[in-house]
């Protein structure tokens, strides 16, 4: 599967998961918090969001360290 298509897959499944997330009803938001790392931390996907960094240049994507913000 090209990076493209992981990225996308990522953001789809981890965009359901917020989905589930506004529903108004109660939820374990815990599980919901496991479930979006989860996606978003599989190593298949960290590494292609690595190299679609790398290939698009310095310019094009915010760098790795400016998507963590502390609050």
């Amino acid at each position: 599967m090209s990076d493209q298509k992981l990225a996308v897959q990522a953001i789809t499944e981890a965009q359901r998961i917020l989905e589930e997330y506004l529903e108004p009803k109660h939820h374990d938001n815990e599980t919901l918090l496991d479930r979006l790392v989860e996606v978003l931390e599989r190593p298949s996907v960290l590494a292609a969001i690595d190299r679609l960094r790398r290939d698009a240049g310095p310019s094009d994507l915010p760098r790795e360290d400016s998507l963590h913000h502390d609050r």
